[in-house]
């Protein structure tokens, strides 16, 4: 977390302990968690468990950790296609084979791309659908509503960007460390790149009034509302973002590679957060409170923060920005001809900066090479990568692939462990046969 994000987040604690922040659906024993965590007090409780979409960590699927099998391509309340070679059904959720993604381009097709849902995902009229901007952070007293149209009707911008779930990778926590996480076990595949096109938040917030008191702005979604495993309704999807990430690279996005967003992926206009854990960026957006007070939601208190013995007693700070991974675009255990040289190829991605180098080890991380890049590193971006090798002789191997971005970070060999799984950087270790 930067030091600027720290003080924003230190800042709208204070604003809490003076009565001048609003709590939406929070306790308050999780707010003196978000209070230990900023250093305003000494001490907090533990972490209460996680809700009932954290039902334990069980041994990963067929692209990431050995001990499951393949599961029919078929999700309840995803729309699209889920074809079994390109998936991996996870409850509610889909997961991209990492292979699938070989050859496809910078951008991840609509039709491969992961699916994340906390409940099912709803089938909106973009001619009906109105957003709602609203709050005692505007200038106006009147919500400000926008249609499709409106919005098609202001400056439009396109970007680059990947959306990954905090959790990708969760997985590894127990195949490769040991350790027992909470939540849907991905491997690397819960991510996805795309272009883009839609509006500036700052934009529509500009139009809508937003005033100089102005805060914490937090998108709502309109899927159903997310009731955990021992019936707790937390409402609808909502996160608040500072202000000032509201301001700068935000996009209400109606658009995904050239054609309108489809149903599973946030029609007809999702929030797109560049660069930070997926739930920032929430789909199916119909609703945007803009207040005057620090705001706070399940999604920023209970979820999406780090706990556990290497952490604050009570919990990290909110989590931002995504972290630093690398996967090959090859199946799990694949089996390859000995003596014969292939190419293997991946792509590597960060959250703090662009990557610049990406290296790769076929012996188990005894020898590092350095990989082609086949892109510009960009920020938010993805770079694909290409590295030859020849297997001298049948057997086990193991491949690896660390990336090292523009802030000068390279993945570590391991990830300091937390019990709901987040931010997974550690460099991954690829099984492969050589027959």
């Amino acid at each position: 977390m930067s030091p600027s994000e720290l003080a924003y987040d230190r800042r709208r604690l204070r604003q809490w302990l003076a009565g001048d922040a609003r709590a939406d659906g929070v306790a308050r024993r999780d707010m003196l968690r978000l209070l230990a965590a900023a250093g305003l007090t000494a001490a907090a409780p533990a972490a209460l468990a996680s809700p009932a979409a954290a039902a334990g960590a069980a041994p990963a699927a067929v692209d990431g950790t050995a001990g499951s099998t393949r599961v029919a391509a078929s999700a309840p309340g995803i729309v699209k296609p889920l074809p079994e070679e390109w998936f991996t059904v996870r409850g509610t959720n889909a997961e991209t084979r990492f292979a699938a993604l070989a050859g496809t381009g910078l951008h991840t097709p609509a039709e491969r791309f992961f699916v994340r849902n906390h409940t099912s995902t709803p089938v909106l009229d973009a001619d009906s659908w109105t957003l709602t901007v609203r709050g005692d952070g505007l200038h106006r007293a009147k919500p400000a509503e926008f249609t499709l149209d409106d919005l098609k009707r202001l400056p439009v911008t396109t970007r680059t960007a990947f959306v990954e779930c905090a959790g990708n990778g969760r997985s590894f926590f127990t195949s490769q460390q040991g350790q027992a996480v909470t939540g849907t076990a991905w491997t690397l595949g819960a991510v996805g790149t795309a272009e883009w096109r839609g509006v500036r938040l700052a934009e529509v917030l500009r139009r809508a009034g937003l005033s100089h008191r102005a805060v914490d702005v937090m998108p709502v979604g309109l899927d159903a509302e997310y009731v955990t495993a021992d019936g707790t309704n937390l409402g609808h999807v909502r996160r608040p973002l500072p202000v000032s990430k509201a301001l700068d690279d935000v996009l209400l996005a109606y658009e995904m590679n050239g054609e309108p967003l489809p149903p599973d992926h946030g029609h007809p206009v999702r929030v797109l957060v560049p660069s930070w854990v997926g739930i920032a960026s929430v789909k199916w957006v119909g609703d945007i409170e803009v207040s005057a007070r620090p705001l706070y939601s399940p999604w920023n208190t209970d979820f999406y923060r780090l706990f556990g013995d290497a952490h604050p007693a009570g919990g990290s700070a909110p989590l931002t920005r995504q972290t630093l991974k690398s996967a090959f675009e090859l199946p799990w255990e694949a089996s390859v001809p000995a003596g014969v040289e292939r190419r293997l190829t991946g792509r590597s991605w960060s959250g703090a900066g662009a990557v610049t180098r990406v290296e790769v080890s076929t012996d188990g991380g005894a020898r590092w090479h350095p990989a082609r890049l086949h892109d510009t590193p960009r920020r938010a971006s993805w770079v694909r990568w290409s590295a030859d090798w020849r297997p001298a002789a049948p057997g086990p191997y193991t491949l690896l692939a660390r990336a090292t971005d523009t802030t000068g970070r390279t993945q570590p060999d391991t990830t300091v462990p937390n019990t709901q799984g987040y931010l997974f950087d550690a460099v991954v270790r690829h099984p492969v046969t050589a027959v």
